[in-house]
Protein backbone atom coordinates (compact mmCIF):
# COMPACT_ATOMS: atom_id res chain seq x y z
CA UNK A 1 0.00 0.00 0.00
CA UNK A 2 1.33 3.44 -0.82
CA UNK A 3 2.05 5.84 2.01
CA UNK A 4 -1.31 7.00 3.41
CA UNK A 5 0.25 10.19 4.81
CA UNK A 6 0.88 11.33 1.25
CA UNK A 7 -1.35 10.91 -1.78
CA UNK A 8 -0.02 8.92 -4.70
CA UNK A 9 0.17 12.08 -6.82
CA UNK A 10 2.27 13.77 -4.11
CA UNK A 11 4.70 10.85 -4.07
CA UNK A 12 4.83 10.85 -7.87
CA UNK A 13 5.50 14.59 -7.83
CA UNK A 14 8.40 14.08 -5.43
CA UNK A 15 9.80 11.21 -7.50
CA UNK A 16 9.46 13.17 -10.73
CA UNK A 17 11.22 16.19 -9.24
CA UNK A 18 14.19 13.95 -8.43
CA UNK A 19 14.09 12.09 -11.74
CA UNK A 20 14.19 15.10 -14.04
CA UNK A 21 17.70 16.31 -13.01
CA UNK A 22 19.09 12.79 -13.47
CA UNK A 23 17.64 12.53 -16.98
CA UNK A 24 18.85 16.04 -17.83
CA UNK A 25 22.31 15.02 -16.60
CA UNK A 26 22.69 12.10 -19.02
CA UNK A 27 25.22 12.99 -21.75
CA UNK A 28 24.52 11.74 -25.26
CA UNK A 29 27.80 9.80 -25.20
CA UNK A 30 26.50 7.69 -22.28
CA UNK A 31 23.39 6.42 -24.11
CA UNK A 32 25.08 3.12 -24.95
CA UNK A 33 26.31 2.44 -21.40
CA UNK A 34 25.08 -0.68 -19.56
CA UNK A 35 22.70 -0.28 -16.62
CA UNK A 36 21.82 -2.31 -13.52
CA UNK A 37 18.65 -3.29 -15.39
CA UNK A 38 20.59 -5.90 -17.34
CA UNK A 39 18.43 -6.15 -20.47
CA UNK A 40 18.65 -2.40 -21.18
CA UNK A 41 21.41 0.03 -21.98
CA UNK A 42 20.82 3.70 -21.10
CA UNK A 43 19.03 4.54 -24.36
CA UNK A 44 16.76 1.50 -24.12
CA UNK A 45 15.98 2.15 -20.47
CA UNK A 46 15.11 5.78 -21.18
CA UNK A 47 12.82 4.64 -24.00
CA UNK A 48 11.16 2.14 -21.67
CA UNK A 49 10.74 4.77 -18.95
CA UNK A 50 9.16 7.19 -21.44
CA UNK A 51 6.74 4.43 -22.49
CA UNK A 52 5.80 3.71 -18.88
CA UNK A 53 5.28 7.37 -17.99
CA UNK A 54 3.02 7.98 -21.00
CA UNK A 55 0.97 4.80 -20.63
CA UNK A 56 0.39 5.28 -16.92
CA UNK A 57 -1.10 8.68 -17.68
CA UNK A 58 -3.74 6.78 -19.64
CA UNK A 59 -4.24 4.21 -16.88
CA UNK A 60 -4.90 6.97 -14.36
CA UNK A 61 -7.71 8.20 -16.62
CA UNK A 62 -9.10 4.64 -17.10
CA UNK A 63 -8.03 4.67 -20.75
CA UNK A 64 -6.36 1.79 -22.65
CA UNK A 65 -2.58 1.52 -22.43
CA UNK A 66 -0.42 0.05 -25.18
CA UNK A 67 2.89 -1.51 -24.16
CA UNK A 68 3.26 -3.55 -27.36
CA UNK A 69 5.72 -1.12 -28.94
CA UNK A 70 8.45 1.06 -27.51
CA UNK A 71 9.13 3.83 -30.05
CA UNK A 72 12.50 5.56 -29.90
CA UNK A 73 11.42 8.81 -28.30
CA UNK A 74 15.04 9.86 -28.03
CA UNK A 75 15.06 10.75 -31.72
CA UNK A 76 13.64 14.07 -30.56
CA UNK A 77 16.69 16.22 -29.84
CA UNK A 78 14.91 17.83 -26.89
CA UNK A 79 14.01 14.52 -25.19
CA UNK A 80 15.22 15.75 -21.81
CA UNK A 81 12.61 18.53 -21.80
CA UNK A 82 9.99 16.13 -23.09
CA UNK A 83 10.67 13.80 -20.16
CA UNK A 84 10.00 16.67 -17.76
CA UNK A 85 6.78 17.49 -19.62
CA UNK A 86 5.53 13.90 -19.63
CA UNK A 87 6.28 13.33 -15.94
CA UNK A 88 4.35 16.52 -15.12
CA UNK A 89 1.41 15.10 -17.09
CA UNK A 90 1.75 11.85 -15.14
CA UNK A 91 1.56 13.64 -11.80
CA UNK A 92 -1.46 15.64 -12.96
CA UNK A 93 -3.22 12.51 -14.21
CA UNK A 94 -2.90 10.78 -10.82
CA UNK A 95 -3.98 13.96 -9.02
CA UNK A 96 -7.34 13.99 -10.84
CA UNK A 97 -10.36 13.30 -8.62
CA UNK A 98 -10.96 9.55 -8.28
CA UNK A 99 -7.71 8.51 -9.96
CA UNK A 100 -6.55 6.54 -6.89
CA UNK A 101 -9.93 4.87 -6.36
CA UNK A 102 -11.40 1.69 -7.81
CA UNK A 103 -9.56 -0.40 -10.39
CA UNK A 104 -7.76 0.25 -13.64
CA UNK A 105 -5.87 -1.55 -16.39
CA UNK A 106 -6.51 -4.78 -18.28
CA UNK A 107 -5.99 -6.89 -15.15
CA UNK A 108 -8.45 -4.84 -13.10
CA UNK A 109 -5.96 -4.15 -10.33
CA UNK A 110 -6.58 -1.59 -7.58
CA UNK A 111 -5.73 1.85 -8.90
CA UNK A 112 -3.34 2.52 -6.00
CA UNK A 113 -1.43 -0.65 -6.86
CA UNK A 114 -1.18 0.40 -10.50
CA UNK A 115 -0.02 3.86 -9.48
CA UNK A 116 2.59 2.29 -7.22
CA UNK A 117 3.99 0.46 -10.26
CA UNK A 118 4.82 3.68 -12.07
CA UNK A 119 6.12 5.21 -8.83
CA UNK A 120 8.45 2.21 -8.55
CA UNK A 121 9.70 2.62 -12.12
CA UNK A 122 10.21 6.34 -11.61
CA UNK A 123 12.35 5.54 -8.58
CA UNK A 124 14.23 2.32 -9.36
CA UNK A 125 14.84 3.00 -13.06
CA UNK A 126 16.07 6.49 -12.25
CA UNK A 127 18.51 4.88 -9.81
CA UNK A 128 19.52 2.57 -12.68
CA UNK A 129 20.15 5.56 -14.94
CA UNK A 130 22.04 7.47 -12.25
CA UNK A 131 24.33 4.55 -11.48
CA UNK A 132 24.94 3.89 -15.19
CA UNK A 133 25.97 7.49 -15.83
CA UNK A 134 27.90 8.24 -12.63
CA UNK A 135 25.34 10.55 -11.03
CA UNK A 136 24.25 10.71 -7.39
CA UNK A 137 20.69 9.70 -6.57
CA UNK A 138 18.93 9.12 -3.26
CA UNK A 139 15.13 8.97 -3.37
CA UNK A 140 13.04 10.86 -0.86
CA UNK A 141 12.38 8.74 2.26
CA UNK A 142 8.62 9.27 1.87
CA UNK A 143 8.75 7.70 -1.60
CA UNK A 144 10.74 4.72 -0.31
CA UNK A 145 8.33 4.29 2.59
CA UNK A 146 5.42 4.50 0.20
CA UNK A 147 6.88 1.73 -1.94
CA UNK A 148 8.42 -0.71 0.54
CA UNK A 149 5.32 -2.68 1.51
CA UNK A 150 3.88 -2.65 -2.01
CA UNK A 151 7.12 -3.99 -3.50
CA UNK A 152 7.22 -6.85 -1.01
CA UNK A 153 3.61 -7.66 -1.80
CA UNK A 154 4.08 -7.72 -5.58
CA UNK A 155 7.46 -9.48 -5.52
CA UNK A 156 6.30 -13.13 -5.91
CA UNK A 157 4.21 -12.40 -9.01
CA UNK A 158 6.85 -9.99 -10.37
CA UNK A 159 9.49 -12.72 -10.14
CA UNK A 160 7.19 -15.23 -11.81
CA UNK A 161 6.68 -12.84 -14.74
CA UNK A 162 10.40 -11.94 -14.85
CA UNK A 163 9.76 -8.30 -13.95
CA UNK A 164 11.92 -8.76 -10.83
CA UNK A 165 15.05 -10.86 -10.59
CA UNK A 166 15.88 -13.08 -7.65
CA UNK A 167 16.22 -11.20 -4.38
CA UNK A 168 19.77 -10.21 -3.43
CA UNK A 169 21.04 -10.77 0.11
CA UNK A 170 22.36 -7.67 1.86
CA UNK A 171 24.06 -7.07 5.22
CA UNK A 172 22.02 -5.95 8.21
CA UNK A 173 23.40 -2.43 7.76
CA UNK A 174 21.63 -2.02 4.41
CA UNK A 175 19.27 0.94 4.11
CA UNK A 176 15.56 0.63 3.41
CA UNK A 177 16.13 1.73 -0.19
CA UNK A 178 18.96 -0.75 -0.66
CA UNK A 179 16.62 -3.47 0.57
CA UNK A 180 13.95 -2.32 -1.87
CA UNK A 181 16.48 -2.53 -4.71
CA UNK A 182 17.54 -5.98 -3.53
CA UNK A 183 13.92 -7.15 -3.58
CA UNK A 184 13.73 -6.21 -7.27
CA UNK A 185 16.88 -8.25 -7.97
CA UNK A 186 19.41 -5.42 -7.98
CA UNK A 187 22.66 -5.42 -6.00
CA UNK A 188 23.35 -1.82 -4.95
CA UNK A 189 26.84 -2.79 -3.75
CA UNK A 190 27.86 -3.80 -7.27
CA UNK A 191 26.90 -0.40 -8.71
CA UNK A 192 28.09 1.95 -6.01
CA UNK A 193 30.87 3.67 -7.98
CA UNK A 194 30.45 2.84 -11.67
CA UNK A 195 32.61 5.39 -13.50
CA UNK A 196 31.11 6.13 -16.90
CA UNK A 197 30.24 4.91 -20.43
CA UNK A 198 31.14 1.34 -21.23
CA UNK A 199 32.04 0.56 -17.61
CA UNK A 200 30.57 -2.44 -15.82
CA UNK A 201 30.09 -3.05 -12.11
CA UNK A 202 33.37 -4.88 -11.62
CA UNK A 203 35.33 -1.98 -13.10
CA UNK A 204 34.58 0.25 -10.11
CA UNK A 205 35.33 -2.13 -7.29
Amino acid sequence: MTNRVHSLSELLGTAAAQAVPVVRGIPDEHLGAPTPCAEYDVRELLTHLFQVVVNFQALAARQPADFSEAPDLLRDGDWRTRFETETAKLVAAWAAPGAEEGTTGAMGLPARTVGSMVLLDLTVHVWDLARATGQPFAPDPAVVEGLAEEVERMAPMARKTKVFGDAVELPETATTFERLLATTGRDPRAWDRVPGPGARPGDAR
